[in-house]
């Protein structure tokens, strides 16, 4: 069996006893119930093994003030759990059921304790009990087919549930599941371009690096990049942080985090623009999905102070327009490099390129990113590759530790083409990228030459100068009205020319402009530079339209086969 159809097998096994809610939740309820169940059950099953010692030593040290340390001691892990209760003993007194559910949970140590708290899962437990269902839900959490045990479940493969879970409840829900976490062929091809011919990493015993998701959602970018580093090197230490405003999905991370022995404290709650949680710390690594096309209106009044700070904050760059502020997660990630050198990886729809004119906030972030030569390439993505879109998306490469052939360079990669249909759509999914492609794309990125699908260019290329051309306000004779000897311009003649950053301008007025307006002059105090990537415009290609004659050939066949279908249908 395949890791999807495994994953697929176990996530429907899961959400299969949402049967049991039937009638007490609504059916965009039941992963309120089933998220934190399966995270609970989880961490019941790994702890199985050691309960009995667990239970022995607390007896021992509960007075202690070092209990906590000697507890995680005992268990091998983390976290641990008090109680006498594990799920199977509490099916022993049904009567007493939602006691002693409590005291289970009552029973986890503080780092459980919280996560159980992010869920607000309080209020179920009392609407089940009173409903007289909080025993049978629990009951088929303790199936064979529950069995959530690492033995049955890896790290890797809890991660994949989680998330289906997440997607299914998202849809029964009219919600975004993309917003929570991305498809792992995306991280997977993020994840190799950003360690791409890393020596640090493929060589050297005892590395450790540090990574940064400033919206991690469910963690899956972190256990991605991780995994993926052990492959390389398994002496290596990967060391993960990140910050999620969503409490079900931060939640999801941090018992991911900690089922897998990492330090769970690194995962934050909170909202990254107007609550930085680690504000002042740089990383090794950085990348992310952030959300693009929210507004960041509530956030308004923080990001705008801190804008005040310049470049002794995130957004000293500029800021972009209210309604999407997906570039203020690019100028954190920027933030967040380390003097010495970092890479990021950062997802963005199209907005990003070319939105905003010279001078305005998002033109200021681009020109910052191209003038401070960190951007090192663009690589666009198939449509139809996320959850809750199907428009353009792009993966942003940037470092500050740009090896000598790609100074002063940019790469542009269409791999729009570069994808496999997928037998059945998962919402807006219907293309994949096969691990051949993920490899291909990353060949492409690291043989830096020019063919079909990629293009080099110098960052000046991308950059231009926005000049204001006036004409003169003139008299009944036609003559120019002067003022203290200078002509007194038209305003309603005024006109605007963008000019290319690597042209001169003076060259290009009188080229350009002079030829059809001899009396036009440039306002140079209204001159202002731009940048825009206009990526699509590089790679178009001109395909001629359809002959009639063939689009009425496929209408007619069209016409056939539906004939013959209804003749199916109503046995004509």
């Amino acid at each position: 069996m395949s890791l999807s159809s495994h994953i697929n097998e176990k996530a429907n096994l899961i959400w299969a006893i949402a049967d049991k809610l039937t009638g007490v939740y609504k059916p965009h309820e039941y992963g309120e119930v089933i998220l934190p169940l399966t995270v609970i059950r989880r961490f019941d099953c790994i702890l199985a093994d050691t309960k009995e010692t667990v239970l022995k030593k607390y007896e021992e040290v509960k007075e202690l003030p070092m209990r906590d340390i000697l507890l995680r001691k005992a268990s091998g892990y983390q976290f641990y759990n008090t109680s006498k209760f594990t799920f199977e003993k509490l099916l022993d007194d049904p009567d007493n059921i939602e006691a002693n559910f409590r005291d289970y949970l009552n029973g986890f140590s503080p780092n459980v304790s919280e996560i159980i708290e992010k869920f607000k899962f309080d209020g179920h437990i009392t609407t089940m009990a009173q409903k007289n269902i909080l025993y049978i839900v629990l009951k088929e959490f303790t199936t064979p087919q529950a069995n959530l045990h690492p033995d049955h479940i890896s790290n890797l493969e809890m991660g994949y549930i989680f998330e289906e879970i997440i997607r299914r409840f998202s849809e029964a829900h009219n919600e975004d599941a993309g917003q929570h976490y991305t498809p792992r062929e995306v991280i997977e091809l993020m994840v190799s371009i950003l360690f791409y011919d890393d020596s640090s990493f493929l060589a050297g015993d005892h590395v450790a690096k540090t990574i940064y998701d400033p919206a991690c959602g469910t963690g899956g970018m972190l256990s991605v990049a991780e995994n993926y580093l052990h492959k390389l090197n398994t002496d290596a230490e990967l060391l993960a942080f990140g910050q999620e405003i969503n409490d079900q999905t931060f939640a999801i991370c941090k018992a991911d985090m900690l089922i897998k022995g990492n330090d769970a404290t690194q995962i934050r709650s909170g909202n990254t623009l107007s609550d930085d949680q680690f504000a002042d710390q740089t990383f090794d690594y950085i990348l992310s999905n952030p959300p693009f096309g929210r507004e960041w209106k509530n956030e308004k009044a923080a990001v705008e102070k801190e804008a005040k700070l310049g470049f002794a904050g995130r957004f000293g760059a500029g800021l972009p327009a209210v309604g999407d502020g997906q570039m203020l997660f690019l100028e954190t990630a920027i933030s967040k490099m380390k003097p010495t050198g970092s890479r990021v990886a950062i997802i963005h729809n199209g907005s990003p390129l070319f939105t905003g004119d010279a001078g305005s906030g998002p033109s200021e972030i681009r020109r910052y990113i191209l003038e401070n030569d960190l951007l090192e390439a663009i690589i666009a993505l198939p449509n139809d590759i996320f959850y809750n879109t199907g428009i353009a998306t792009y993966i942003w490469v940037l470092s500050n530790k740009k090896p000598s052939h790609r100074v002063g360079k940019v790469q542009l990669i269409n791999a729009n083409g570069l994808f496999e249909k997928r037998r059945k759509a998962l919402g807006n999914k219907r293309n994949d990228i096969s691990p051949e492609q993920i490899a291909e794309i990353t060949r492409i990125y690291g043989d830096f030459a020019e063919n079909e699908i990629s293009k080099i260019f110098n960052n000046e290329e991308f950059g231009y100068s926005k000049i204001t051309v006036e004409r003169p306000q003139k008299d009944e004779n036609g003559n120019p009205i002067l003022k203290k000897g200078k002509p007194v311009a038209d305003t309603s003649l005024r006109d605007t020319e963008n000019m290319p950053l690597t042209e001169d301008i003076e060259e290009y007025f009188k080229r350009e402009v002079l030829p059809f307006a001899p009396d036009a002059w440039i306002d140079e105090s209204k001159t202002k530079v731009g940048y825009e990537i206009p990526f699509t415009r590089y790679f178009y290609k001109y395909e001629a339209p359809r002959s009639s004659a063939e689009i009425m050939a496929e209408i007619m066949e069209l016409e056939t086969e539906l004939e013959g279908s209804l003749e199916e249908i109503f046995d004509v």
